[in-house]
């Protein structure tokens, strides 16, 4: 069977999103009429659903989806997880990688999870801050380890398209939960994760 790629979209918040995209292209001065532009509100009405599809995911259920009791207790670090998000103060994007830490206590999860969390908070208007400390606190609230840390590296459009215009900033963000408030952890933590592969 050949492959399908099937997306789903909620039929009535695309009419009505693609209602304001075009009177808000008129607004900027397009000819939403041209045809270059037609189909151009429905586009973005379906690119922002998939772009803000966070709302709709339960990061706990996803954790709980691969739960599993293992008994190991030494850390487990997943990084350079891609994250692309929108900033909730101009709907620009904001992008990088992030990496996620935990010492399990009697629970792990799959490896995959915490990407997908990663990505059900990403997948929402965020602001690069709070992003960081929501992965930390639901791993920390449904698996219960030792500890989480989370450390996150960002670019933000809304610096380098607009207001400073600063090409090469990066935003570096971090969280820390149960023994990675711990000195000692927290540098094993982030020497590990500044090792980069040859």
């Amino acid at each position: 069977m050949a492959y399908q790629k099937i997306d789903q979209y909620d039929e009535a918040v695309t009419q009505q999103l693609s209602a304001h995209y075009s009177e808000s292209l008129r607004l900027l001065g397009e000819d939403v009429s041209r045809e270059g532009l037609v189909k151009t509100p429905e586009r973005v009405a379906k690119a922002m659903q998939m772009l803000t599809v966070g709302y709709t995911q339960d990061a706990a259920a996803i954790l709980n989806g691969a739960k599993f009791r293992e008994e190991y207790s030494e850390m487990v670090i997943v990084k350079d997880i891609e994250l692309y998000s929108l900033c909730e103060h101009h709907l620009l994007p904001f992008f990088g990688k992030a990496h996620v830490a935990y010492i399990p206590d009697g629970y792990i999860t799959g490896l995959s999870k915490i990407a997908r969390v990663v990505d059900c908070f990403a997948r929402r208007l965020q602001v690069q801050e709070r992003l960081t400390h929501q992965i930390v606190d639901v791993i920390q609230e449904t698996l219960k380890p030792l500890g989480v840390a989370v450390v996150i590296e960002a670019q933000h459009l809304c610096m380098m398209m607009r207001g400073v215009q600063k090409q090469n900033s990066i935003t570096t963000t971090s969280a820390f939960s149960g023994c990675f408030k711990d000195g000692k952890t927290r540098s094993e933590f982030l020497q590990l994760i500044s090792q980069r592969r040859n």
